[in-house]
């Protein structure tokens, strides 16, 4: 008979462990009631050497976000094939699949949760979106944007945080319709911004040129077409 042994982990592996059983704790509930023992129970260790590896709670909570942030980060990355709306679909799918599954760690994300005002915690939601904010960019190939584009952008950003945020309580709109109204949401903040600059007017006609005509951009233009008297 063969007795199993437990593998010593490495320092940085038993981190990325702890940090990966404290994001899965804080998925289901508020940093704020998740205890230093319950993440050393999940991870199979003793609360001491919790502390071994982290000074204490809000070093590892703040482990925990840097990591959700990168995740969150990544859900803006799509390669720039095929019509912009579908991509920014496409884009608010993953979006919601993160704040879906992360929900009061989104909360805890980009409300600062238990390091509220934090230096750190500042840092990991300004590079979330910041991340966002250039991808979008990216996807309108501008690399030097306007002063009414960048409104546009980073306006719509706060949008979507607020609307994710709002949507987590209780859920009371279905997830695809409200993905598909944040893809509306850019185009009409766009349209408004386009009704008093040029610049934004050529924009949004060379990104509605390449929209086909079963686009999200182009549903959005029947429907407002249909409030008409």
């Amino acid at each position: 008979m063969t007795t199993g042994v437990r593998r010593r982990m490495g320092v940085e592996e038993r981190r990325q462990q702890l940090i990966g059983v404290a994001l899965e704790l804080f998925s289901h509930r508020s940093p704020d009631d998740v205890s230093i023992d319950e993440i050393a129970v999940a991870a199979g260790i003793s609360r001491p050497l919790v502390y071994h590896y982290f000074p204490g709670k809000l070093s590892l909570y703040e482990a925990a976000l840097r990591r959700a942030a990168e995740d969150l980060a990544g859900r803006f990355v799509e390669p720039r094939e095929g019509p912009p709306g579908a991509r920014l679909l496409r884009v608010m799918g993953r979006f919601f699949s993160f704040v879906d599954e992360h929900g009061p760690g989104f909360s805890a994300l980009m409300r600062g949760g238990p390091a509220v005002g934090s230096s750190t915690t500042n840092a990991l939601v300004d590079s979330v979106r910041q991340a966002a904010y250039e991808q979008v960019l990216f996807q309108l190939d501008v690399t030097e944007p306007s002063a009414r584009l960048e409104l546009v952008v980073r306006s719509w950003i706060s949008l979507a945080e607020s609307t994710a945020l709002i949507w987590l309580d209780g859920r009371r709109i279905p997830r695809a319709e409200l993905e598909l109204q944040l893809v509306h949401d850019f185009v009409a903040l766009a349209a408004v911004s386009a009704a008093y600059d040029e610049g934004m007017a050529a924009l949004l006609r060379e990104v509605l040129a390449s929209e086909p005509a079963d686009g999200p951009f182009a549903e959005l233009l029947e429907r407002l077409a249909t409030l008409a008297p």
